[in-house]
Protein backbone atom coordinates (compact mmCIF):
# COMPACT_ATOMS: atom_id res chain seq x y z
CA UNK A 1 0.00 0.00 0.00
CA UNK A 2 2.90 2.41 1.16
CA UNK A 3 5.00 1.60 -2.23
CA UNK A 4 1.63 3.00 -4.32
CA UNK A 5 1.29 5.71 -2.45
CA UNK A 6 4.72 7.03 -3.37
CA UNK A 7 4.34 5.74 -6.72
CA UNK A 8 1.30 8.24 -6.95
CA UNK A 9 3.13 10.90 -5.64
CA UNK A 10 5.10 10.81 -7.70
CA UNK A 11 2.93 10.10 -11.05
CA UNK A 12 1.48 13.50 -9.60
CA UNK A 13 4.11 15.60 -9.68
CA UNK A 14 5.41 14.34 -12.59
CA UNK A 15 1.78 15.36 -14.01
CA UNK A 16 1.42 18.83 -12.33
CA UNK A 17 4.88 19.45 -13.83
CA UNK A 18 4.24 18.85 -17.36
CA UNK A 19 0.85 20.42 -16.84
CA UNK A 20 2.88 23.76 -15.46
CA UNK A 21 5.06 23.34 -18.93
CA UNK A 22 1.95 23.13 -20.79
CA UNK A 23 0.17 26.26 -19.87
CA UNK A 24 3.79 27.62 -20.45
CA UNK A 25 3.71 26.54 -24.15
CA UNK A 26 0.53 27.61 -24.70
CA UNK A 27 0.31 31.40 -23.18
CA UNK A 28 1.02 32.86 -26.75
CA UNK A 29 -1.63 34.27 -28.96
CA UNK A 30 -2.09 32.28 -32.16
CA UNK A 31 -4.65 30.28 -34.46
CA UNK A 32 -2.90 26.91 -34.07
CA UNK A 33 -4.57 23.99 -31.56
CA UNK A 34 -0.85 24.43 -28.86
CA UNK A 35 -1.47 28.23 -28.85
CA UNK A 36 -4.18 30.06 -26.62
CA UNK A 37 -7.22 29.46 -27.41
CA UNK A 38 -9.22 28.92 -24.35
CA UNK A 39 -6.34 26.99 -22.28
CA UNK A 40 -6.49 27.40 -18.49
CA UNK A 41 -3.23 29.12 -17.77
CA UNK A 42 -3.58 30.52 -14.68
CA UNK A 43 -5.43 27.63 -12.86
CA UNK A 44 -2.23 26.70 -11.28
CA UNK A 45 -1.69 30.18 -9.99
CA UNK A 46 -5.40 30.42 -8.88
CA UNK A 47 -4.61 27.08 -7.10
CA UNK A 48 -2.21 29.05 -4.63
CA UNK A 49 -3.96 30.67 -1.57
CA UNK A 50 -0.96 32.74 -0.39
CA UNK A 51 -2.06 35.61 -3.43
CA UNK A 52 -5.49 34.98 -2.48
CA UNK A 53 -4.77 35.79 1.34
CA UNK A 54 -2.45 38.60 0.23
CA UNK A 55 -4.89 40.85 -1.81
CA UNK A 56 -8.05 40.21 0.75
CA UNK A 57 -5.61 41.36 3.24
CA UNK A 58 -4.11 44.11 0.94
CA UNK A 59 -7.19 45.06 -0.76
CA UNK A 60 -10.48 43.52 1.36
CA UNK A 61 -11.78 41.70 -1.83
CA UNK A 62 -10.82 38.49 -3.30
CA UNK A 63 -11.40 38.26 -7.14
CA UNK A 64 -13.40 35.35 -8.29
CA UNK A 65 -10.15 32.93 -9.86
CA UNK A 66 -8.52 33.18 -6.40
CA UNK A 67 -11.25 31.12 -4.82
CA UNK A 68 -9.83 27.86 -6.31
CA UNK A 69 -7.61 28.42 -3.39
CA UNK A 70 -9.87 26.76 -1.06
CA UNK A 71 -9.02 23.28 -3.34
CA UNK A 72 -6.10 23.40 -1.97
CA UNK A 73 -6.76 24.64 2.34
CA UNK A 74 -9.70 22.36 3.06
CA UNK A 75 -7.32 19.12 1.92
CA UNK A 76 -4.26 20.82 4.01
CA UNK A 77 -6.78 21.07 6.64
CA UNK A 78 -7.83 17.73 6.87
CA UNK A 79 -4.75 16.00 5.36
CA UNK A 80 -1.80 17.91 5.29
CA UNK A 81 0.85 19.67 2.97
CA UNK A 82 -0.52 17.88 0.16
CA UNK A 83 -0.03 20.47 -2.18
CA UNK A 84 3.61 20.38 -1.13
CA UNK A 85 3.96 16.44 -2.35
CA UNK A 86 1.59 15.88 -4.66
CA UNK A 87 1.24 18.88 -6.39
CA UNK A 88 3.21 21.78 -6.60
CA UNK A 89 6.27 21.65 -9.67
CA UNK A 90 8.93 23.65 -7.75
CA UNK A 91 8.89 21.35 -5.49
CA UNK A 92 8.57 18.12 -7.53
CA UNK A 93 11.84 20.47 -9.58
CA UNK A 94 13.60 20.81 -6.30
CA UNK A 95 13.01 16.98 -4.92
CA UNK A 96 14.21 15.85 -8.39
CA UNK A 97 17.71 17.63 -8.06
CA UNK A 98 17.93 16.83 -4.46
CA UNK A 99 17.48 12.97 -5.73
CA UNK A 100 20.06 13.67 -8.65
CA UNK A 101 22.48 15.04 -6.47
CA UNK A 102 22.89 12.55 -3.83
CA UNK A 103 22.80 9.19 -5.93
CA UNK A 104 25.55 7.10 -4.46
CA UNK A 105 25.29 8.64 -1.04
CA UNK A 106 25.22 6.21 1.93
CA UNK A 107 22.73 6.39 4.48
CA UNK A 108 24.89 8.20 7.14
CA UNK A 109 25.63 11.00 4.37
CA UNK A 110 21.41 11.16 3.98
CA UNK A 111 20.72 11.52 7.10
CA UNK A 112 23.07 13.70 7.77
CA UNK A 113 21.39 15.76 4.92
CA UNK A 114 17.95 15.42 5.97
CA UNK A 115 18.57 16.31 9.72
CA UNK A 116 16.01 18.94 10.92
CA UNK A 117 17.83 22.60 11.06
CA UNK A 118 17.30 25.97 12.73
CA UNK A 119 16.88 27.93 9.69
CA UNK A 120 13.64 26.35 8.62
CA UNK A 121 12.17 28.48 10.69
CA UNK A 122 13.12 31.43 8.06
CA UNK A 123 10.13 30.69 6.21
CA UNK A 124 7.65 30.99 8.75
CA UNK A 125 9.03 34.85 9.51
CA UNK A 126 9.11 35.36 5.68
CA UNK A 127 5.34 34.60 5.29
CA UNK A 128 4.59 36.43 8.59
CA UNK A 129 6.19 39.72 7.04
CA UNK A 130 4.65 39.17 3.99
CA UNK A 131 0.96 39.22 5.16
CA UNK A 132 1.53 42.12 7.59
CA UNK A 133 3.12 43.89 4.56
CA UNK A 134 0.03 43.12 2.16
CA UNK A 135 -2.16 44.27 5.63
CA UNK A 136 0.19 47.59 5.11
CA UNK A 137 -1.50 47.51 1.30
CA UNK A 138 2.02 46.38 -0.64
CA UNK A 139 1.73 42.03 -1.57
CA UNK A 140 4.91 40.98 -1.96
CA UNK A 141 4.22 37.42 -1.49
CA UNK A 142 5.07 37.18 -5.75
CA UNK A 143 8.76 37.41 -5.08
CA UNK A 144 8.76 34.11 -3.20
CA UNK A 145 5.72 32.01 -3.57
CA UNK A 146 6.79 28.78 -5.33
CA UNK A 147 3.97 29.28 -8.10
CA UNK A 148 4.89 32.64 -9.78
CA UNK A 149 8.47 31.86 -9.34
CA UNK A 150 8.23 28.72 -11.55
CA UNK A 151 5.86 30.41 -14.09
CA UNK A 152 7.87 33.49 -14.66
CA UNK A 153 11.40 31.91 -14.60
CA UNK A 154 9.61 29.16 -17.14
CA UNK A 155 7.82 31.72 -19.11
CA UNK A 156 10.84 34.48 -19.53
CA UNK A 157 13.90 32.64 -19.01
CA UNK A 158 14.04 28.90 -20.12
CA UNK A 159 11.07 29.26 -22.96
CA UNK A 160 12.74 31.49 -24.76
CA UNK A 161 16.35 30.42 -24.48
CA UNK A 162 14.92 27.01 -25.85
CA UNK A 163 12.70 28.21 -28.42
CA UNK A 164 15.30 30.22 -30.10
CA UNK A 165 16.88 27.64 -32.41
CA UNK A 166 13.02 26.86 -33.15
CA UNK A 167 11.30 29.40 -33.10
CA UNK A 168 7.88 27.51 -32.11
CA UNK A 169 6.65 29.61 -29.54
CA UNK A 170 7.60 32.95 -31.24
CA UNK A 171 8.12 34.29 -34.88
CA UNK A 172 11.04 36.44 -32.91
CA UNK A 173 13.30 35.48 -30.61
CA UNK A 174 11.75 36.99 -27.43
CA UNK A 175 13.61 39.39 -24.82
CA UNK A 176 12.87 40.22 -21.49
CA UNK A 177 14.76 43.27 -19.78
CA UNK A 178 16.44 42.27 -16.04
CA UNK A 179 15.68 38.74 -17.12
CA UNK A 180 18.99 37.92 -15.85
CA UNK A 181 17.72 38.50 -12.25
CA UNK A 182 15.01 35.74 -12.67
CA UNK A 183 17.26 33.49 -14.57
CA UNK A 184 19.95 34.01 -10.67
CA UNK A 185 17.15 33.52 -8.32
CA UNK A 186 15.92 30.59 -10.43
CA UNK A 187 19.35 29.12 -10.80
CA UNK A 188 19.94 29.56 -7.07
CA UNK A 189 16.97 27.92 -6.25
CA UNK A 190 17.59 24.67 -8.20
CA UNK A 191 21.20 24.87 -7.48
CA UNK A 192 21.00 25.11 -3.17
CA UNK A 193 19.27 21.81 -3.49
CA UNK A 194 22.98 20.26 -3.87
CA UNK A 195 23.57 21.51 -0.18
CA UNK A 196 20.63 20.67 1.58
CA UNK A 197 17.28 18.52 -0.04
CA UNK A 198 14.26 21.22 -1.10
CA UNK A 199 16.15 23.55 0.11
CA UNK A 200 13.79 26.27 -0.97
CA UNK A 201 11.00 24.28 0.14
CA UNK A 202 12.33 23.66 4.07
CA UNK A 203 13.56 27.22 4.37
CA UNK A 204 12.66 29.83 1.92
CA UNK A 205 8.86 28.93 1.03
CA UNK A 206 6.18 31.03 2.32
CA UNK A 207 3.32 28.88 0.75
CA UNK A 208 5.40 25.97 2.56
CA UNK A 209 4.99 27.84 5.69
CA UNK A 210 1.48 28.95 4.96
CA UNK A 211 0.57 25.06 5.33
CA UNK A 212 2.62 24.42 7.74
CA UNK A 213 0.75 26.35 10.19
CA UNK A 214 -2.48 24.84 8.88
CA UNK A 215 -1.31 21.14 9.74
CA UNK A 216 -1.75 22.49 13.23
CA UNK A 217 -5.52 21.42 12.62
CA UNK A 218 -5.18 18.34 10.57
CA UNK A 219 -6.31 14.77 11.92
CA UNK A 220 -4.86 12.50 9.34
CA UNK A 221 -1.03 12.91 10.15
CA UNK A 222 2.23 11.04 9.31
CA UNK A 223 3.77 9.23 12.77
CA UNK A 224 4.56 5.96 14.76
CA UNK A 225 2.10 3.92 15.74
CA UNK A 226 4.38 2.57 18.32
CA UNK A 227 7.32 4.44 20.49
CA UNK A 228 9.67 1.86 19.71
CA UNK A 229 11.76 1.92 16.60
CA UNK A 230 15.15 0.42 15.04
CA UNK A 231 18.43 1.66 14.18
CA UNK A 232 18.34 2.05 10.45
CA UNK A 233 16.84 5.43 10.33
CA UNK A 234 15.95 4.69 6.98
CA UNK A 235 12.93 7.01 7.35
CA UNK A 236 15.32 9.74 8.25
CA UNK A 237 17.18 8.79 5.22
CA UNK A 238 14.86 9.37 2.54
CA UNK A 239 12.74 11.92 4.43
CA UNK A 240 12.16 15.68 2.43
CA UNK A 241 10.84 17.75 4.67
CA UNK A 242 13.87 16.96 7.45
CA UNK A 243 10.64 16.30 10.10
CA UNK A 244 12.44 13.75 11.70
CA UNK A 245 9.92 10.90 11.41
CA UNK A 246 11.63 8.56 13.78
CA UNK A 247 11.76 10.52 16.55
CA UNK A 248 8.97 13.23 17.78
CA UNK A 249 8.00 14.57 14.51
CA UNK A 250 7.64 18.15 13.35
CA UNK A 251 4.10 17.78 11.85
CA UNK A 252 4.47 21.36 10.20
CA UNK A 253 7.64 20.39 8.15
CA UNK A 254 6.10 17.48 6.82
CA UNK A 255 5.58 17.58 3.52
CA UNK A 256 3.82 14.06 2.54
CA UNK A 257 6.50 11.89 0.72
CA UNK A 258 5.33 8.80 2.11
CA UNK A 259 8.80 7.82 1.67
CA UNK A 260 9.35 7.06 5.61
CA UNK A 261 6.07 4.60 4.79
CA UNK A 262 7.73 2.91 2.02
CA UNK A 263 11.13 2.39 3.39
CA UNK A 264 10.40 1.78 6.93
CA UNK A 265 10.71 -2.36 7.24
CA UNK A 266 9.26 -3.00 10.09
CA UNK A 267 5.90 -0.73 9.26
CA UNK A 268 5.67 1.33 12.23
CA UNK A 269 4.91 4.97 10.49
CA UNK A 270 1.61 5.32 9.31
CA UNK A 271 -0.74 7.61 7.94
CA UNK A 272 -3.60 7.30 10.20
CA UNK A 273 -6.01 9.78 12.34
CA UNK A 274 -4.22 9.33 15.77
CA UNK A 275 -0.99 11.67 16.93
CA UNK A 276 2.11 10.22 16.84
CA UNK A 277 3.15 7.79 19.16
CA UNK A 278 6.98 9.26 19.34
CA UNK A 279 5.39 12.62 20.12
CA UNK A 280 4.75 15.82 18.26
CA UNK A 281 6.01 19.26 17.53
CA UNK A 282 3.10 21.06 15.46
CA UNK A 283 4.32 24.29 15.01
CA UNK A 284 7.71 25.41 13.88
CA UNK A 285 10.57 26.74 16.78
CA UNK A 286 9.61 30.37 16.10
CA UNK A 287 10.04 32.90 19.04
CA UNK A 288 7.33 35.28 20.07
CA UNK A 289 10.47 37.84 19.87
CA UNK A 290 11.20 36.72 16.07
CA UNK A 291 7.51 36.76 14.92
CA UNK A 292 6.97 39.99 16.72
CA UNK A 293 10.16 41.51 14.90
CA UNK A 294 8.54 39.96 11.18
CA UNK A 295 5.08 41.38 11.65
CA UNK A 296 6.18 44.76 12.67
CA UNK A 297 8.69 44.75 9.42
CA UNK A 298 6.05 44.03 7.17
CA UNK A 299 3.38 46.72 8.62
CA UNK A 300 5.96 49.28 8.01
CA UNK A 301 8.18 48.33 4.97
CA UNK A 302 4.95 49.60 3.14
CA UNK A 303 5.04 52.59 4.48
CA UNK A 304 8.48 52.95 4.42
CA UNK A 305 8.62 52.15 0.74
CA UNK A 306 5.89 54.79 -0.05
CA UNK A 307 8.05 57.65 2.01
CA UNK A 308 10.05 57.75 -1.60
CA UNK A 309 7.17 58.96 -3.50
CA UNK A 310 7.17 56.40 -6.23
CA UNK A 311 3.66 56.57 -6.92
CA UNK A 312 3.53 59.97 -5.61
CA UNK A 313 5.00 63.22 -6.88
CA UNK A 314 8.20 61.28 -7.13
CA UNK A 315 6.66 58.71 -9.84
CA UNK A 316 9.20 57.39 -12.32
CA UNK A 317 8.20 59.02 -15.95
CA UNK A 318 9.60 55.91 -17.50
CA UNK A 319 7.42 53.64 -15.49
CA UNK A 320 4.52 52.59 -18.26
CA UNK A 321 2.24 49.89 -17.05
CA UNK A 322 -0.02 47.74 -19.57
CA UNK A 323 -3.57 48.34 -20.85
CA UNK A 324 -5.67 48.26 -18.11
CA UNK A 325 -3.43 48.77 -15.02
CA UNK A 326 -5.28 50.29 -11.78
CA UNK A 327 -3.63 53.13 -10.30
CA UNK A 328 -0.11 52.41 -8.71
CA UNK A 329 -1.24 51.74 -5.27
CA UNK A 330 -3.67 49.48 -5.96
CA UNK A 331 -1.93 48.02 -8.77
CA UNK A 332 0.93 47.13 -6.36
CA UNK A 333 -2.00 45.69 -4.03
CA UNK A 334 -2.35 43.02 -6.03
CA UNK A 335 0.42 42.31 -8.77
CA UNK A 336 1.98 38.70 -7.99
CA UNK A 337 4.20 39.14 -10.10
CA UNK A 338 3.59 35.46 -12.29
CA UNK A 339 4.61 37.35 -15.25
CA UNK A 340 2.07 35.99 -17.23
CA UNK A 341 0.91 39.00 -19.04
CA UNK A 342 4.76 39.12 -20.20
CA UNK A 343 4.23 35.81 -21.59
CA UNK A 344 1.04 36.42 -23.61
CA UNK A 345 1.86 39.98 -24.84
CA UNK A 346 2.18 39.55 -28.57
CA UNK A 347 4.34 42.11 -29.63
CA UNK A 348 6.88 41.30 -26.57
CA UNK A 349 6.97 45.00 -24.67
CA UNK A 350 5.63 44.02 -21.71
CA UNK A 351 8.72 43.56 -19.07
CA UNK A 352 9.80 42.70 -15.67
CA UNK A 353 11.45 45.87 -13.66
CA UNK A 354 13.88 46.05 -11.39
CA UNK A 355 14.76 49.45 -10.27
CA UNK A 356 11.98 51.07 -12.06
CA UNK A 357 8.92 51.25 -9.56
CA UNK A 358 11.37 50.83 -6.51
CA UNK A 359 11.91 47.82 -4.00
CA UNK A 360 8.43 47.31 -3.95
CA UNK A 361 7.63 47.39 -7.63
CA UNK A 362 10.63 44.84 -8.39
CA UNK A 363 9.69 42.55 -10.84
CA UNK A 364 6.30 43.84 -11.67
CA UNK A 365 5.33 44.16 -15.67
CA UNK A 366 6.33 47.64 -17.30
CA UNK A 367 6.20 48.30 -21.00
CA UNK A 368 9.45 48.81 -22.18
CA UNK A 369 9.14 50.08 -26.56
CA UNK A 370 12.87 49.16 -27.30
CA UNK A 371 12.17 45.59 -26.95
CA UNK A 372 9.90 43.40 -28.59
CA UNK A 373 8.40 43.91 -32.42
CA UNK A 374 6.31 46.82 -31.80
CA UNK A 375 4.58 48.87 -29.35
CA UNK A 376 1.39 48.22 -27.69
CA UNK A 377 -0.56 46.76 -30.51
CA UNK A 378 -4.03 49.39 -30.42
CA UNK A 379 -5.97 46.00 -31.10
CA UNK A 380 -4.62 43.78 -28.39
CA UNK A 381 -6.36 43.22 -24.87
CA UNK A 382 -4.43 40.01 -23.94
CA UNK A 383 -2.33 40.80 -20.60
CA UNK A 384 -5.92 42.15 -18.81
CA UNK A 385 -7.56 38.91 -19.99
CA UNK A 386 -4.93 36.45 -18.23
CA UNK A 387 -4.13 38.68 -15.23
CA UNK A 388 -5.14 36.55 -12.41
CA UNK A 389 -5.35 39.09 -9.28
CA UNK A 390 -6.93 42.07 -11.62
CA UNK A 391 -4.01 43.92 -10.92
CA UNK A 392 -4.39 44.82 -14.84
CA UNK A 393 -7.98 44.66 -15.34
CA UNK A 394 -9.67 42.75 -18.32
CA UNK A 395 -10.44 45.69 -21.16
CA UNK A 396 -12.68 45.10 -24.24
CA UNK A 397 -11.43 46.27 -27.70
CA UNK A 398 -13.96 48.93 -27.46
CA UNK A 399 -12.70 49.93 -24.55
CA UNK A 400 -9.37 50.20 -25.57
CA UNK A 401 -9.99 52.59 -28.12
CA UNK A 402 -12.52 54.63 -26.98
CA UNK A 403 -15.25 53.25 -29.61
CA UNK A 404 -19.06 52.42 -28.99
CA UNK A 405 -20.06 52.92 -25.09
CA UNK A 406 -16.96 54.49 -24.30
CA UNK A 407 -16.36 57.15 -27.39
CA UNK A 408 -17.23 59.78 -24.96
CA UNK A 409 -14.68 58.37 -23.09
CA UNK A 410 -11.90 57.94 -25.21
CA UNK A 411 -9.14 55.42 -25.28
CA UNK A 412 -7.55 53.94 -23.08
CA UNK A 413 -3.99 56.13 -22.75
CA UNK A 414 -0.42 54.78 -21.76
CA UNK A 415 1.31 58.16 -21.92
CA UNK A 416 2.41 60.44 -23.86
CA UNK A 417 5.10 60.44 -26.42
CA UNK A 418 7.37 63.84 -26.41
CA UNK A 419 9.73 64.50 -29.12
CA UNK A 420 13.64 65.11 -28.37
CA UNK A 421 14.97 68.07 -30.46
CA UNK A 422 18.58 67.26 -29.47
CA UNK A 423 18.22 63.76 -31.08
CA UNK A 424 15.28 63.90 -33.35
CA UNK A 425 16.68 63.46 -37.10
CA UNK A 426 14.54 66.66 -38.68
CA UNK A 427 15.61 68.75 -35.19
CA UNK A 428 18.47 68.07 -34.98
CA UNK A 429 20.24 66.60 -37.82
CA UNK A 430 18.61 68.03 -40.73
CA UNK A 431 17.85 64.86 -41.84
CA UNK A 432 14.26 64.19 -43.65
CA UNK A 433 12.38 61.33 -41.18
CA UNK A 434 8.51 61.26 -40.99
CA UNK A 435 8.69 57.05 -39.53
CA UNK A 436 6.62 58.37 -36.51
CA UNK A 437 4.06 60.27 -37.68
CA UNK A 438 3.58 57.80 -40.43
CA UNK A 439 3.03 54.65 -38.36
CA UNK A 440 1.29 57.11 -35.71
CA UNK A 441 -2.00 54.48 -35.49
CA UNK A 442 -4.15 57.40 -33.90
CA UNK A 443 -6.72 58.88 -36.38
CA UNK A 444 -6.89 61.71 -36.37
CA UNK A 445 -3.29 60.96 -36.25
CA UNK A 446 -1.80 62.54 -32.88
CA UNK A 447 2.03 63.16 -34.25
CA UNK A 448 1.48 65.96 -37.18
CA UNK A 449 4.70 67.73 -39.02
CA UNK A 450 5.54 71.16 -39.72
CA UNK A 451 7.47 72.04 -42.73
CA UNK A 452 10.69 74.03 -42.42
CA UNK A 453 13.54 74.56 -45.36
CA UNK A 454 16.66 74.23 -43.99
CA UNK A 455 19.92 75.20 -46.01
CA UNK A 456 22.16 72.00 -46.58
CA UNK A 457 25.76 72.14 -45.25
CA UNK A 458 27.97 72.94 -48.50
CA UNK A 459 24.88 73.37 -50.51
CA UNK A 460 25.91 77.19 -51.70
CA UNK A 461 27.02 77.73 -54.86
CA UNK A 462 26.75 79.08 -58.41
CA UNK A 463 25.26 78.60 -61.64
CA UNK A 464 27.70 77.91 -64.11
CA UNK A 465 25.33 77.07 -66.89
CA UNK A 466 21.27 77.01 -67.31
CA UNK A 467 19.49 75.04 -69.94
CA UNK A 468 16.02 75.41 -69.02
CA UNK A 469 15.09 73.07 -66.07
CA UNK A 470 19.14 71.67 -65.74
CA UNK A 471 21.36 73.31 -63.86
CA UNK A 472 25.15 73.12 -63.53
CA UNK A 473 26.35 74.29 -59.74
CA UNK A 474 29.83 75.29 -59.09
CA UNK A 475 31.65 75.09 -55.65
CA UNK A 476 29.21 72.71 -54.03
CA UNK A 477 30.68 70.65 -51.29
CA UNK A 478 27.50 68.84 -50.52
CA UNK A 479 27.59 65.97 -47.89
CA UNK A 480 27.03 62.18 -49.88
CA UNK A 481 23.53 62.59 -50.06
CA UNK A 482 20.78 61.78 -52.60
CA UNK A 483 19.63 65.23 -53.66
CA UNK A 484 17.09 63.84 -56.21
CA UNK A 485 15.17 61.82 -52.87
CA UNK A 486 12.13 64.54 -53.24
CA UNK A 487 13.57 66.38 -49.99
CA UNK A 488 15.90 68.51 -51.44
CA UNK A 489 15.21 71.72 -53.19
CA UNK A 490 17.06 74.57 -54.71
CA UNK A 491 16.29 78.42 -54.28
CA UNK A 492 17.89 81.89 -54.57
CA UNK A 493 20.40 82.57 -52.33
CA UNK A 494 19.72 86.53 -52.59
CA UNK A 495 16.46 87.73 -51.64
CA UNK A 496 14.57 89.47 -54.60
CA UNK A 497 13.10 92.69 -54.21
CA UNK A 498 10.28 92.46 -51.50
CA UNK A 499 12.46 90.86 -49.29
CA UNK A 500 10.72 87.10 -49.71
CA UNK A 501 12.60 84.28 -50.02
CA UNK A 502 12.00 82.50 -53.52
CA UNK A 503 10.08 79.45 -53.19
CA UNK A 504 12.19 76.33 -53.52
CA UNK A 505 12.02 73.85 -56.38
CA UNK A 506 12.15 70.25 -56.02
CA UNK A 507 15.01 68.66 -57.43
CA UNK A 508 14.19 66.12 -59.66
CA UNK A 509 17.50 64.54 -60.79
CA UNK A 510 20.99 64.80 -59.92
CA UNK A 511 23.99 63.62 -61.97
CA UNK A 512 28.12 64.86 -61.92
CA UNK A 513 26.32 66.77 -65.21
CA UNK A 514 24.06 68.93 -62.64
CA UNK A 515 20.66 68.98 -61.38
CA UNK A 516 17.30 69.09 -62.91
CA UNK A 517 14.55 70.32 -61.39
CA UNK A 518 11.11 68.92 -60.81
CA UNK A 519 9.62 72.41 -62.94
CA UNK A 520 10.42 75.83 -64.40
CA UNK A 521 11.33 78.20 -61.63
CA UNK A 522 9.26 81.56 -62.40
CA UNK A 523 9.03 85.07 -61.12
CA UNK A 524 5.50 83.64 -59.87
CA UNK A 525 7.91 81.52 -57.69
CA UNK A 526 10.34 84.86 -56.59
CA UNK A 527 12.61 83.71 -58.91
CA UNK A 528 14.76 85.78 -61.11
CA UNK A 529 13.38 85.19 -64.91
CA UNK A 530 15.73 84.47 -66.80
CA UNK A 531 18.09 82.90 -64.59
CA UNK A 532 21.65 83.55 -65.45
CA UNK A 533 24.71 82.31 -65.28
CA UNK A 534 26.69 83.36 -61.96
CA UNK A 535 23.50 82.89 -59.88
CA UNK A 536 24.33 82.26 -56.08
CA UNK A 537 22.02 79.09 -55.69
CA UNK A 538 21.50 77.21 -52.16
CA UNK A 539 20.62 73.38 -51.74
CA UNK A 540 17.76 73.28 -49.11
CA UNK A 541 16.76 70.35 -47.51
CA UNK A 542 12.59 70.11 -46.44
CA UNK A 543 12.33 69.03 -43.22
CA UNK A 544 9.29 67.80 -41.82
CA UNK A 545 9.99 68.23 -37.74
CA UNK A 546 7.14 66.10 -35.77
CA UNK A 547 4.77 67.81 -33.05
CA UNK A 548 3.07 65.90 -30.68
CA UNK A 549 -0.85 66.83 -29.91
CA UNK A 550 -1.05 65.28 -25.93
CA UNK A 551 -5.19 65.45 -26.67
CA UNK A 552 -4.82 62.64 -29.07
CA UNK A 553 -1.96 60.60 -27.66
CA UNK A 554 -2.17 56.94 -26.27
CA UNK A 555 1.04 56.31 -25.87
CA UNK A 556 1.10 53.30 -27.74
CA UNK A 557 5.11 53.33 -28.34
CA UNK A 558 4.70 52.59 -31.88
CA UNK A 559 6.51 56.08 -32.93
CA UNK A 560 9.46 55.12 -30.02
CA UNK A 561 10.00 51.58 -31.30
CA UNK A 562 10.24 52.66 -34.67
CA UNK A 563 12.46 55.57 -34.06
CA UNK A 564 15.18 55.47 -36.97
CA UNK A 565 17.83 56.05 -33.89
CA UNK A 566 18.76 52.63 -32.14
CA UNK A 567 20.08 53.98 -29.05
CA UNK A 568 18.18 56.78 -27.56
CA UNK A 569 15.05 57.16 -29.29
CA UNK A 570 13.99 60.70 -31.10
CA UNK A 571 10.65 60.55 -29.92
CA UNK A 572 10.07 58.53 -26.46
CA UNK A 573 6.75 58.04 -24.66
CA UNK A 574 6.67 58.30 -20.96
CA UNK A 575 3.80 57.81 -18.09
CA UNK A 576 1.93 61.68 -18.44
CA UNK A 577 -1.33 61.89 -18.89
CA UNK A 578 -1.87 58.03 -18.77
CA UNK A 579 -5.94 57.01 -17.92
CA UNK A 580 -4.81 55.02 -15.05
CA UNK A 581 -4.12 57.97 -12.78
CA UNK A 582 -5.85 61.61 -12.72
CA UNK A 583 -2.37 62.95 -10.96
CA UNK A 584 -0.35 62.41 -13.91
CA UNK A 585 -2.54 64.35 -16.19
CA UNK A 586 -1.54 66.89 -18.63
CA UNK A 587 -4.94 67.94 -20.00
CA UNK A 588 -8.38 69.09 -17.71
Amino acid sequence: MALRIVTARRVSQGFFFLLLVWFCVVASLGAAWYQLRGWPINWLLTLDPLPAIGTLLSTGTLTPGLWWGLAIILPTLFLGRVFCGFVCPLGALNQFTGWLARLGQGSAERIADNRYRPAQVIKYLLLVFFLASALAGSLQTGLLDPLPLIHRSVNLVLAPIFDRPFQVLATKPRFYAHAWTLAALFGAVVLLNLTVPRFFCRILCPLGALFGFMNRFTPWRIGKAKDTCGDCHLCEAHCEGGCHPSGAIRTAECVLCFNCLDVCPAKRIVFAGQPSAAGEIPLPDTTRRGLLAATAAGLLAAPAWALSGFSGPNNNPQLIRPPGSLDEDRFLARCDRCGQCMRVCPANVIHPTLTEAGIQGLWTPMLNYRLGSSGCQPNCVACGQVCPTSAIRPLSLEEKQGRGDFAAKGPVRLGTAFVDRTRCLPWAMDRPCIVCQELCPVSPKAIFTRVVFAPVRGGAGKAASVQGRTLALTGLTLPPVNLASGDYFLRPSALPTGGLAAEPVQVAAFSPAGLTLAREPSKDLGWPAPLAQGQEMQVVVRLQQPHVDPSRCIGCGLCEHECPISGLRGIRVTSENESRSRRTRMLA
